[in-house]
């Protein structure tokens, strides 16, 4: 287990607690996945959520269809223009999630120790003696005593607004449960999570093909998020679909991993994914609760050393409903930190939440206090150990780069990339100052039109902890080795001192390609 993250050699001041925080240009260096929705869509809401730290915007088809999304996402480009704020744009997919079917929305109210049946019969009206559910197999799939867990917003913790079942008998095509504790359920739609059970559903469902094809291509997204992720062959098949769709040939994937299942494959599809979504919901019901965390500290390990973006999930879920967080969910996001994520996702928080805006910030601010006692000498260690010898040429250069940046007290590393792999690289090893990731976009043609990549290049580093994205001019070559190198590098560093990164006499690092060689150097700036 690598938990030593906590660099506790120079005992922390007490008093150094209460000084108050210096405000920097980038709230964090790990980022912020927001989840837009009924309280967060308007341009004024994402506009706010933007300048409190929000760079990935998350767009969730569990609920909504097509045209309330791209609504939403009109409103994101508006506020993008309006805030100077780049944001990247994320598709959810629903996948095999069972759902309770409410057609008619009254309220059911269960009671403990009462009987409910599931049945796949969806014409019926949910009541509390029979919940209609979408998935004709669950009678084949549990067995007497399997746990079930219902509810509108599963996995908060409520059991007001959540219902556990257990299995009684199987009859027919029906599941016949207990109910074990007494719970309301509110809406159309619930969801429905079978603790450890197989479900024979595919993981990208013809309902998900249809919206990235309709919804996804047309808007260039630029993740996807694989709901339940089982086996390293979901995201092969979704990618190969991606392929197909122009436009989504260069979009990431990223596999949730929500269950057992996924945990069991965990180390395949880490392989063959982009990055991993840590889904505590519904992971928090598959696994034992004191087994939460081990999976949390190992799942993070395994990303970082691949170098691979982690995402954590539910950790203020009491602020969907109060301004403050609990105790216990400050000292969880920062510990997530610790323990090594890229980003935190927000979900009903500010999807649903009374308070979206303040949401963002809280955790912004919690995230930055964490990384200022990270561990980072420790982390580069283990991580160079890890790699090994010989490293790789990109793998050399991103290492020494954080190095040096080290060394001489950087204030921020400028990587120039076409790809964004040698920027996320240099990420991997987790500097202590932000790397700014100057993006040279490439022309390229279908021998039909000219088209410049690198929008997509530096809204994906948006989801990287550490690595912040501008685009520099196309006329401007990376591996120039003429004068047109400098001028990039004058924007850059003047994009630093505007952002407040930057000040006279700072030593800034630069990994550029010069000809064929790779470059790190250091320079230190005027007046």
């Amino acid at each position: 287990m690598h938990s030593t993250n906590l660099l506790l050699e120079e005992p922390i001041r007490m008093v150094s607690i209460l000084e108050p925080s210096k405000p920097n240009f980038f709230p964090a260096m790990t980022k912020i996945v927001g989840t837009l929705g009924p309280k967060s869509r308007s341009v004024e809401a994402i506009s706010a959520c933007l300048k409190a730290g929000m760079s990935v915007a998350r767009f969730d088809f569990s609920w909504g269809d097509a045209a309330y999304h791209q609504e939403t996402l009109e409103n994101l480009k508006i506020a993008i223009k309006a805030t100077k704020k780049l944001c990247a744009v994320m598709l959810d997919t629903v996948g095999p999630e069972l759902q309770v079917v409410n057609k008619s929305e009254v309220t059911i109210s269960l009671e403990e120790n009462e009987s409910v049946v599931l049945t796949p019969h969806k014409g019926q009206e949910a009541s509390s003696k029979l919940l209609p559910i979408n998935f004709s197999g669950l009678a084949k799939a549990v067995k007497p005593g399997a746990t079930i867990f219902v509810g509108q917003y599963l996995f908060t913790g409520s059991e007001t607004t959540s219902v556990w079942l257990e299995v009684s008998e199987v009859q027919g095509d029906d599941v016949v449960c207990v109910i074990k504790n007494s719970a309301t359920l509110a809406g159309s739609l619930f969801t429905l999570h079978c603790s450890q059970i197989h479900i024979d559903m595919p993981t990208l469902s013809d309902e998900d093909k249809d919206v990235m094809k309709k919804w996804g291509a047309p808007n260039k997204i630029d993740f996807l998020f694989l709901s339940y992720t089982r086996h390293a062959e979901d995201v092969r098949q979704a990618r190969e679909f991606l392929s197909k769709l122009g436009d989504l040939s260069q979009t990431l994937i990223f596999a949730k991993i929500e269950n057992v299942e996924g945990l069991n494959h965990f180390d395949e599809i880490l392989e063959e994914a982009d990055g991993i979504i840590l889904s505590r919901g519904n992971l928090g019901i598959d696994l034992p609760p004191e087994k939460v965390f081990l999976f949390q500290k190992s799942a993070l390990h395994k990303c970082n050393m691949a170098g691979k973006p982690a995402v954590v999930t539910r950790v203020v879920d009491s602020m969907t409903d109060n301004l403050r967080p609990t105790r216990a969910e400050a000292t969880d996001v920062a510990n997530a930190v610790l323990d090594g994520s890229d980003a935190i996702l927000l979900g009903a928080e500010t999807l649903r939440g009374l308070y979206p805006v303040e949401t963002i910030s809280t955790v912004g601010r919690i995230c930055a206090e964490a990384e200022k006692v990270f561990n980072q000498d420790l982390y580069f260690k283990r991580t160079v150990k890890y790699v090994g010898e010989p490293m790789t040429h990109l793998e050399s250069i991103a290492s020494s780069a954080v190095r040096a940046a080290i060394k001489v007290k950087a204030s921020v590393i400028i990587c120039f990339t076409s790809s964004g792999r040698a920027a996320r690289l240099i990420a991997k090893y987790r500097p202590t100052m932000p790397v700014l990731s100057v993006v040279i976009p490439r022309l390229k043609t279908n021998q039909l039109k000219w088209s410049f990549t690198g929008a997509f290049e530096a809204r994906q580093s948006l989801i990287v902890r550490g690595l912040f994205p501008m685009l520099a001019d196309p006329r401007h070559p990376a591996e120039s080795t003429s004068t047109t190198n400098e001028s990039v590098l004058k924007v850059a560093l003047d994009h630093g001192k505007a952002s407040g990164v930057i000040k006279s006499h700072d030593r800034v690092v630069v990994c550029q390609k010069v000809g064929d060689s790779s470059v790190v150097k250091i320079i230190e700036l005027d007046d």
